[in-house]
């Protein structure tokens, strides 16, 4: 299988991050950080939410940049997960060793990623993603969904070695290009307009469904995923 070489800028950064040592404390709280849902989508899809019920005079507006911003988010997630198939594989730093380093997660994190691609990482996509629509309608909201997503979200994930720089900065450059391309006028009202129309005219089903969609966007589908992996390996 071909991999993806490592790079000066990478191994500079993680080398750095690596020899930065917290007390046992800090190192729990980060690493709760970097893998409770209640850090990373319990904190955004809220704010979603929020603007959803806002009421003003661009209240159409801003349901459909809504409901675009979610739909960002499910396909950068979506082309996340296909690129870390489609491109070479690229082991995380936390089990390359070429890099002769210790990290704070290796005893409590990463189990389970050791096979799956470092490159892009879904988690910047994702969250950068829906961050980027938080902007597009509320500027001030939107610069601190950015940074939270960057400090909180991204960060930690390089510190403890689950992600390389790179990886967080594709994921990133990836995320935000996906909902600026879709929150585009000309190709949202292609989409968003239709299904506000159905979600007027259906609101109960809607809510049910938008609700449903928003948990497994908190999750990043992480339980259906395991499921489907589950029936796929007994067919």
């Amino acid at each position: 299988m071909a991999e993806i070489e490592m790079n000066r800028f990478d191994a500079l950064i993680e080398t750095y991050l690596s020899n930065i040592h917290f007390s046992h404390f800090s190192t729990q709280s980060i690493q709760a950080i970097a893998g409770l849902y209640t850090w990373k989508g319990l904190v955004l899809i809220p704010v979603l939410w929020w603007m959803w019920f806002q009421q003003d005079e661009h209240r159409e507006w801003r349901r459909e940049m809504v409901v675009a911003t979610v739909l960002s988010g499910v396909v950068a997630l979506f082309v996340a997960r296909l690129l870390t198939h489609w491109l070479p594989f690229r082991v995380r730093p936390l089990y390359n060793t070429d890099l002769h380093l210790q990290f704070a997660s290796r005893s409590a994190m990463g189990t389970g990623l050791a096979d799956w691609s470092s490159f892009p990482s879904d988690h910047a996509m994702l969250w950068m993603a829906i961050a980027t629509g938080i902007f597009l309608v509320w500027r001030r909201i939107g610069v601190l969904a950015i940074l939270y997503t960057a400090l909180f979200i991204c960060l930690p994930r390089a510190y403890l070695g689950l992600h390389y720089p790179t990886d967080l900065l594709g994921g990133t450059a990836l995320g935000i290009a996906i909902t600026l391309i879709m929150t585009r006028g000309a190709i949202r009202v292609r989409y968003a307009t239709l299904l506000l129309r159905w979600i007027e005219r259906y609101p109960s089903p809607s809510a049910m469904l938008g609700f449903i969609l928003c948990i497994q966007l908190v999750t990043q589908f992480d339980e259906l995923r395991s499921l489907a992996s589950a029936v796929f390996r007994h067919l």
